[in-house]
């Protein structure tokens, strides 16, 4: 888990490049703590923040060169299968290091473009061919690790986050549309977008090429197609289901194991949650310990501790509690905003990152998480009562695209999303796995972890589970009222009827309560600020923040967003 950044360039000086890419380096220094280098040739300039997690020898840093001379890697991520994927290449190369960059690259020798259907894990990559003086970029199926560029006919620039490519002078203007796609109807654009202009990111799922010859020119080319491979994964009986779907969490679980540094887990009271202890429970080695975290608001409402603590009362897992204080979270908003570089979850995206700055004061490196279960289950309520909303847990509209200037208004783009499914259901779950939930969510959950210099692994999104998954029947996702039927049937097995047939719960904090009362200084300020914007209409906005402060406090998103917002001016 690192960072990378790079420059192809014609027209910009060596001296250029190395000056601009020490800028980037530092810009995202937090996500490589441990070692930072970067190599320049007369047109390429590549650059490594490293965050060491297998080999930490000084052997496995990057930018790494293949063993013929060729070829220069930056990677991002982790191949959890590495081990694998080296041993079928051990007749064709001498390894030198026990890294996953090692094989990565010697994968892409071997076995050209098509080595990318042999990776498990997550990845952003750039591989640089000196002879051909050809860039090779490649993002993981479910875009779990990033990759921002920005292009124009004298250079490529790409980079890890935003804020890299704003220190390389790339400038920083806003991108109406999705500004107002994000006021008007809750979304944060399309896989190819961001919220800045001319900042582009590689889709999730997708490779290209590009050269200076072609002036930067690309196509990116789809090499994880999802929609055929579900075509080809049987519906199964429920006894088979069980079985197979068992026997590849537990190894999802274990390839997850595999790292030279210390592991803990973020948990939460809920089924996905509670199937990840227990599944670590059932495979973690002997001589592995771990440690577990979970955050709390000292608030009976939202605090899910009594169901931690039940779940762990007889695993051996030192449990931290993270308190998340109110009079803390102005910081918080500040510092995240920051990193972010883009608009963001609520305060519960606050508490969750405070898990990774705790674990990171303990020495701990690699956290696992649940995230993904959902999506691939079919677990939220809107996948069964017929609504299509993009935001949970409001009955109100969670948006108020009244505060907008009418022009800006109408910039907003209600967003159509592909059906190459028969099922309805099917095609809500790809849009979220695809287009809203699972990309914010892991945009979300990489900031937050690479804020504090650790790295997050969900092994629930390990492709080979979505895809099982996904592709069975819509009575197997819901029977009988219950959501996520069958993965319920599942955890039965590990965790008892208590846990496994339990409501869905939110992860939730108090933020509308705290708006309203121990914030509400504070929220007058930053929506004040967010009034300053030119498409900002002051005097609604300061109406609709009058009605809530008398309570009309049925959701509070709309006030995070102008609140978030008012950071990225």
């Amino acid at each position: 888990m690192c960072g990378i950044v790079g420059i192809i360039s014609l027209s910009k000086s060596l001296d250029e490049r190395k000056n601009t890419l020490h800028k980037m380096l530092q810009a995202q220094a937090h996500r490589g703590p441990d070692a930072q280098q970067d190599w320049h040739d007369a047109t390429c300039s590549l650059g490594h923040n490293r965050l060491s997690i297998i080999d930490l020898s000084e052997e496995a840093n990057q930018p790494m060169h293949s063993h013929c001379g060729r070829y220069v890697v930056v990677f991002n991520g982790e191949i959890y299968n590495y081990i694998e994927i080296k041993a079928a290449l051990q007749n064709h190369f001498v390894f030198k290091t026990q890294s996953d960059t090692e094989v990565l690259l010697s994968a892409y020798i071997h076995w050209g473009n098509s080595f990318l259907d042999k990776l498990n894990g997550m990845f952003s990559i750039a591989i640089w061919d000196k002879i051909e003086q050809k860039l090779f970029i490649a993002r993981d199926r479910f875009g779990v690790k990033p990759f921002y560029f920005y292009k124009n006919e004298e250079q490529f620039v790409f980079a890890s986050e935003i804020k890299t490519l704003f220190a390389a002078e790339v400038p920083k203007l806003k991108n109406d549309k999705v500004w107002s796609g994000y006021l008007v109807n809750g979304t944060y654009g399309l896989p190819d977008e961001t919220f800045w202009k001319n900042i582009y990111q590689l889709s999730p799922g997708h490779f290209a090429e590009l050269s200076p010859v072609n002036k930067y020119d690309f196509q990116p080319k789809k090499w994880y197609n999802f929609e055929d491979r579900i075509h080809t994964i049987p519906q199964m009986n429920a006894n088979t289901l069980k079985e197979e779907y068992s026997a590849l969490l537990d190894d999802a679980i274990q390839l997850r194991f595999r790292a030279d540094v210390p592991l803990g887990m973020n948990v939460s009271g809920g089924l996905d949650s509670s199937t990840l202890i227990a599944l670590i429970h059932k495979n973690l080695p002997s001589k592995q310990k771990i440690e577990a975290f979970t955050f709390y608001c000292n608030d009976t409402n939202y605090d899910e501790l009594p169901w931690v603590n039940d779940l762990l009362k007889d695993k051996p897992y030192h449990l931290n509690k993270v308190l998340l204080e109110v009079n803390k979270i102005p910081q918080l908003i500040e510092e995240s905003c920051y990193y972010q570089d883009e608009p963001f979850g609520g305060f519960p995206t606050l508490a969750y990152s405070q898990l990774f700055k705790s674990a990171r004061e303990k020495g701990i490196k690699v956290l696992l998480d649940g995230q993904g279960m959902d999506e691939a289950w079919a677990g939220y309520d809107y996948y069964h009562n017929n609504s299509n909303s993009l935001i949970q847990g409001t009955k109100s509209s969670p948006v108020k695209p009244e505060v907008l200037d009418a022009d800006f208004n109408l910039l907003a783009s209600k967003e159509v999303f592909p059906t190459p499914f028969s099922s309805k259901l099917q095609n809500l779950q790809y849009r979220d796995i695809f287009y809203t939930k699972i990309p914010r969510a892991l945009r979300f959950n990489d900031r937050i972890s690479m804020q504090h210099g650790t790295e997050l692994r969900e092994p629930f999104l390990d492709y080979r589970l979505v895809e099982l998954a996904f592709a069975q029947p819509d009575s197997v996702k819901f029977d009988n009222g219950n959501t996520k039927w069958m993965l319920r049937q599942i955890s039965q097995q590990l965790l008892g009827n208590k846990i496994a047939l339990a409501p869905k719960r939110a992860l939730q904090t108090p933020q509308r309560e705290w708006m309203a009362n121990e914030l509400e200084t504070y929220v007058q300020e930053r929506i004040s600020e967010f009034s300053n914007f030119d498409f900002v209409n002051k005097n609604q906005v300061q109406k609709i923040w009058e009605e809530y402060k008398k309570g009309n406090q049925e959701n509070s998103f709309y006030l995070w967003q102008w609140i978030n917002l008012s950071y990225l001016r």
